[in-house]
């Protein structure tokens, strides 16, 4: 056993057993390194990564590989989850040594935490051959090594200005940028199965936030049959669980066919909100279904006993991948009996396996093509009758699958990701009105504040551990700023679920709190790392936005959010729209050239090309009104209400009339003459879209 015994990460715990005399990342790993002069052998993965359980089974359990590790180098295992500030600098660094990025992350460090090479999965054969060469440069070739790896550094800590020869410049909102944006987007699109037009794909959930942003703007309807194509193609194939719910990290194919098995929060957590607001558009049975169906998943796999959402499942069971979740055709026929011919027909199950042989055994992945409302047709069903008929089949197959050796559980709670949830959940009590989702977010809520938030400083803390054997559960590692986005995110969403204003206001206080400890005034963006965490060979800003949407893209959108919804500062500092204009105007000069990995950023964009309407909602059924507005699509509006009175700027002086509540439709804090009805006010609003 070694060092990682003590961790609380799942991922390291899972190496504690390996004869590699692992170190968890601190100062008792590199300060060995500089005594010993010795180089360091970063290796960084995560809980639920296949081909992190495929080295660690063929190298790091393998006592001859660990041999060869231990004698030269000192090792470290990261948790890319727990600690995403090292691996984005190592990640960063590979991949400007013109290495593909991915996991599991092998990066060769000088001993001053310099990096000089790095690559991601290599068989243990060509593992032992890579760690002899770079023993042998090492002591042969310091020098050059200490050369190269000042210059990976020194990249590195290049500024977002420096590194993309950005100057300042003033935002300019138009509809001609956006069109361009979307066109150069809509040049990967795959016109058949959606999303992009190349394997593996990827949900990309910030990608299908813009273009419903655009579409609400344009009317494109190519756009909307893209956003329609992928959201059906993704809920009905293999990426998804038709069993359980809930939705895979990605497809290896071009298909949505075949998924890698695990599941992540993150994703989850924005399809959530995905699917919820294109139901508010499309009124999709399908998205209706698969929200509910996801969200039962997250109640029954993914939640703690105490209100905070676990982080992942395995991909693996069994050592095999897919094994927990995949069926050979004759176990369906034994579980379904008269049912298996139409389900096999429903979910193109073949008799030899539609997917890959393990064991001499084929398999096969549920996946299909039509919706139920189709299918029950061409069954000569009613749709009241197929749907009896497909719960009965999907219950006994779960009862079936119950029984099965389960994926491995990452069960840290990440407070970026619980925000990601937070937002999800919120987002669909907003557009179905169910009050159990609206139940389990403020549980969650109140977890964040409880166990995530540091009682004297306020700040926040990353992760949490729960306690094991009656112990205390342990809240470690300083917040990034995708801590602080996410959750500011998902407070906001809260208070125009609620109108309760102590989510507003705790909001506001951790926007204030990122800009006395990220904010850098230089490069009118935010760090990645608070100020008064450790410090590492380079401070790193998050700006172009990936499966999940950069920190700084999440933080624009909050500003964006807040400059509607709270009045100027009056302390003399920046009001949140002048750091909006200055972040907006830093990035777009990057929009111009890479729209399609700065997703995000053109939803806010696209929001911006129109006023946002501030809708203000005043007496005694605010909360009904509330529910009625955001039934219908209208994805550029900030809500306030109050059943009584406020002091908050949209609400205050703004009274009920006669007794009947009253909607205020205002635009820059200018406000039309008061209704009484919710459809008047659409009515308002779109003679103000034009």
């Amino acid at each position: 056993m070694n060092r990682l015994a003590q961790e609380t990460s799942p991922y390291l715990l899972q190496h504690a057993h390996n004869p590699v005399d692992w170190f968890p990342w601190g100062p008792e790993a590199l300060q060995k390194a500089e005594r010993e002069n010795k180089p360091i052998l970063v290796s960084i993965g995560y809980s639920a990564c296949h081909w992190c359980h495929v080295m660690e089974r063929e190298s790091f359990e393998n006592e001859q590989v660990a041999s060869v590790m231990n004698a030269h180098f000192v090792c470290i295992k990261v948790d890319r989850e727990e600690r995403p500030d090292v691996d984005a600098i190592y990640m960063d660094a590979v991949q400007s040594m013109g290495v593909q990025g991915g996991w599991p992350l092998n990066v060769f460090l000088m001993p001053d935490a310099k990096p000089f090479y790095g690559l991601t999965y290599l068989p243990p054969r060509q593992w032992i051959n890579l760690l002899t060469s770079v023993r042998s440069a090492f002591e042969e070739h310091p020098d050059q090594l200490a050369e190269s790896a000042d210059g990976f550094a020194n990249q590195l800590n290049m500024s977002v200005k420096e590194q993309y020869y950005l100057t300042d410049a003033v935002p300019v909102f138009t509809r001609d940028f956006l069109e361009t944006m979307y066109q150069k987007l809509a040049a990967s699109f795959d016109p058949v199965k959606g999303g992009p037009r190349r394997a593996p794909k990827f949900p990309m959930p910030s990608i299908y936030g813009f273009l419903l942003r655009y579409y609400h703007i344009t009317k494109n309807e190519d756009a909307l049959k893209h956003i329609r194509r992928t959201l059906d193609y993704m809920a009905l194939g293999g990426i998804y669980d038709q069993i359980g719910g809930g939705f895979s990290r990605y497809s290896v194919d071009d298909q949505w066919f075949a998924p890698h098995f695990e599941k992540m929060l993150y994703d989850n957590g924005q399809l959530l909100t995905l699917y919820s607001e294109a139901y508010s558009l499309t009124q999709s049975p399908l998205y209706r279904k698969t929200v509910f169906q996801t969200i039962q998943f997250l109640q029954r796999e993914l939640t703690s006993p105490e209100g905070g959402f676990y982080s992942a499942l395995d991909a693996d069971s069994e050592g095999v991948e897919g094994k927990f979740y995949t069926w050979t055709t004759a176990e369906l026929q034994a579980v379904l009996g008269d049912d298996f011919n139409w389900f096999s027909e429903l979910y193109h199950i073949a008799p030899d396996g539609n997917w890959e042989e393990h064991e001499g055994v084929d398999r096969n992945i549920l996946h299909r093509v039509v919706s139920d409302e189709d299918f029950a047709r061409m069954q000569g069903l009613s749709a009241a009758e197929f749907a009896e008929k497909l719960s009965r089949t999907h219950q006994k197959l779960m009862a079936t699958r119950d029984q099965r050796i389960r994926p491995g559980l990452d069960d840290k709670i990440l407070c970026s990701w619980n925000g990601l949830m937070l937002k999800g959940l919120v987002t669909a009590y907003r557009f179905f009105g169910e009050a159990s989702f609206l139940q389990l977010a403020e549980r969650n809520a109140r977890f964040i504040q409880e166990k995530l938030t540091h009682p004297e400083s306020g700040q926040l803390w990353h992760s949490y551990k729960t306690g094991k054997d009656s112990k205390p559960g342990l809240s470690t590692i300083t917040a990034y700023l995708e801590d602080y986005a996410a959750v500011i995110d998902g407070y906001l969403a809260l208070y125009q679920a609620t109108f309760q204003e102590s989510y507003l206001t705790e909001a506001d206080r951790l926007v204030r709190y990122t800009l006395d400890h990220f904010w850098d005034e230089q490069d009118h963006l935010f760090f990645f790392t608070d100020q008064a965490a450790e410090t590492l060979i380079a401070r790193k800003k998050e700006v172009f936005d990936n499966v999940i949407p950069a920190s700084n893209s999440m933080m624009a959108h909050n500003l964006h959010t807040l400059s509607l919804l709270l009045e100027q500062p009056i302390d003399g500092s920046p009001a949140y729209s002048d750091l909006l204009e200055a972040m907006m105007g830093r990035v777009q000069p990057l929009l111009q050239q890479n729209a399609d990995y700065l997703t995000h950023w053109a939803a806010l964009y696209a929001m911006r090309v129109q006023p946002t309407a501030e809708i203000a909602i005043v007496g005694p059924e605010a909360s009904s009104y509330r529910n009625e507005i955001d039934q219908r699509f209208y994805p550029n509006k900030v809500l306030a209400g109050t059943e009584s009175e406020s002091k908050l700027p949209l609400l205050e002086n703004r009274k009920a009339i006669g007794g009947k509540t009253a909607i205020y439709v205002c635009y820059n804090r200018a406000c039309q003459l008061p209704v009484t009805d919710v459809g008047e006010a659409f009515r308002s609003l779109g003679e103000n879209q034009s």
